[in-house]
Parts: C-alpha cells; sequence; structure tokens
C-alpha cells in the first residue's frame, strides 16, 4: 500500500476558512454544533454482531438524532440502504455514505460501524440552521460483496439527480490511526478544503492510498464522474485487522476517532459554505 506523506500542504491557503462551533447564524460562516464526545463513543460502542440487527440499530439512531429515515430496497439483498436527508434550500445534494454491514470475521467496528455509527451524529450537528445544500445521509448495505448497496443506490438516481451531486463524501474504518484521505481516488478540490479545515483546526490529516487494500463505495459513484473522497484511518501497519478477530472495540484509539468526527463534521458545513450549487462539475468558492 503506498502512503503518502506530503500532500501539498501549501494548498491549505486556498480557502478563507471560517468555523464556527455553533452560535447565531451568520453569513459567510461554516457553523455545526459539536456532539458530545461520549454519544459518539456509546454509538459506536453498540454495534450489533448482526448485520440485519444494525440495520434496525442506525434507523434508531437516525431517530434519536431528529431525522426520520427511510429505507431503499437493494435487488439480491435483505437489508436496504438508509437515508436520512437534511433539506436544503437549493436541490445541490451533499452525500456523506458509509457502510453498515460487514465480514463475517471479527465485528466490524472499524470496517465500517465506525463509519456509519457517525453520520446520526452528523447530521445532529449540521440540523439547526439554514444549509445551501440538501445533505443526504445513507447506510449502504452489501459493500463486502461488491459495493452492492451503493452501486444500487446511484443506479436508481436520475441522469438530472446524479449531476445534483456536488459531493460524494466516504467514511471507511475511521479511529484506528489519525485522520487520512485516499488521494489518489478523491478529488482534488474536495481534497484541498479537507487539508484547509484541519489546518484552521489544528487537526491532523495525511494522505494513504488504499487501492491495494481494496475498493470502496465511493468508487460506484466515480463510475458517474460524481465527485468523491474516501476519509479513512487505515495505514500499511494496520490494514491487516482488517476482516479479521482484530477488528474490534480495542483497536479503536478513542481520541482519534473523536478528532475524525470533528474534522469531518466542519468539514461537511465548509462545503455546504463553501461549494456553489450550479454544476458539481465547476463548483464555485463563495466569495467573502
Amino acid at each position: 500500500m503506498p502512503i503518502l506523506y506530503g500532500l501539498v500542504m501549501s494548498l491549505v491557503s486556498c480557502c478563507g476558512i471560517c468555523i464556527l462551533a455553533y452560535g447565531p447564524a451568520a453569513s459567510g460562516n461554516a457553523q455545526y454544533r459539536p456532539v458530545n464526545k461520549e454519544v459518539i463513543l456509546t454509538r459506536l460502542r453498540d454495534a450489533p454482531r448482526k448485520d440485519v440487527d444494525r440495520e434496525v440499530e442506525l434507523g434508531k439512531m437516525f431517530r434519536e438524532a431528529g431525522c426520520q429515515p427511510t429505507e431503499q430496497p437493494v435487488k439480491s439483498l435483505r437489508q436496504p440502504n438508509i437515508i436520512c436527508i437534511l433539506p436544503g434550500t437549493s436541490d445541490s445534494v451533499i452525500l456523506v455514505g458509509a457502510h453498515f454491514d460487514h465480514a463475517d470475521e471479527g465485528d466490524g467496528i472499524i470496517d465500517d460501524w465506525s463509519g456509519v455509527s457517525l453520520l446520526p451524529s452528523f447530521y445532529e450537528s449540521l440540523a439547526g440552521t439554514s444549509r445551501s445544500h440538501t445533505l443526504v445521509f445513507v447506510g449502504f448495505a452489501g459493500e463486502e460483496r461488491g459495493m452492492v448497496g451503493s452501486e444500487s443506490y446511484v443506479k436508481q438516481l436520475t441522469p438530472e439527480q446524479r449531476k445534483q451531486i456536488v459531493a460524494m463524501v466516504n467514511l471507511e474504518c475511521l479511529g484506528v490511526t489519525s485522520t487520512k484521505v485516499w488521494a489518489t481516488h478523491s478529488e482534488p478540490f474536495l481534497m484541498n478544503i479537507l487539508l484547509a479545515v484541519a489546518h484552521s483546526l489544528q487537526l491532523p490529516l495525511s494522505g494513504v492510498n488504499v487501492e491495494r487494500v481494496g475498493t470502496t463505495d465511493s468508487e460506484s459513484f466515480a463510475h458517474y464522474k460524481i465527485p468523491r473522497i474516501t476519509i479513512h484511518s487505515i495505514t500499511q501497519e494496520t490494514w491487516p485487522l482488517l476482516h479479521t478477530s482484530r477488528d474490534n472495540i480495542k483497536a479503536i484509539h478513542t481520541d482519534f476517532y473523536y478528532d475524525s468526527y470533528r474534522l469531518i463534521a466542519a468539514y461537511l458545513a465548509v462545503l455546504d459554505s463553501e461549494l456553489g450549487t450550479s454544476s458539481p462539475e465547476e463548483p464555485k468558492p463563495q466569495t467573502k
């Protein structure tokens, strides 16, 4: 697995970003409401062993966060995709996804309850003020069977609906180390904004490419030229944890995990503030 230690950090200066941890609405500021660390960790620890129960638990957590989720049937799978929508003032969509199914070996805490259990917390963080974009949070089924859920999701969209997605943010295997980005399979403009947010919050971020390990749900969207980014925490030393009995809660570093939550929550708020709503091919940062 190639590891990139030097994503071009000079790019951090490309975005003038102001991030507020919830205050009064202010034009040009990216706002979010942090969820308490213990809530985040409780949702992580409450991972059911069976995928059918994970589907139910994810829906329960969404409802606790204030969203009534919907189910999208997936052909050939018992479990549906679980979808929660935070409406915006435009039809442009920022889609945030992770998968709730897991391999037979291990508890699947890293891969990928660590990602999908954060979706309700992101909804909770971003609800409460007006958003330019509609945020769609999706817990995908069947990733371990070849990204079946994400492929089904994107295929069910119309061409016009696909064009409305300005960013697909994929969360995979968080909390093992500090936050990483799959640089070679992420759009540069999405990665540069993430770098800027990490710099602003003084949180660690580096690039680790994982194509030699496997693939992930973001690639279902890449086939349709939808801009995507995958955020993870896997390194050359830690990828052997996946699909083994060592994929359990003991593998999660809670401080790294909460830092990843903080970074991604702020990132989603900034994407909503910074990305234009006209075209995913030509995002237009707002002038401050």
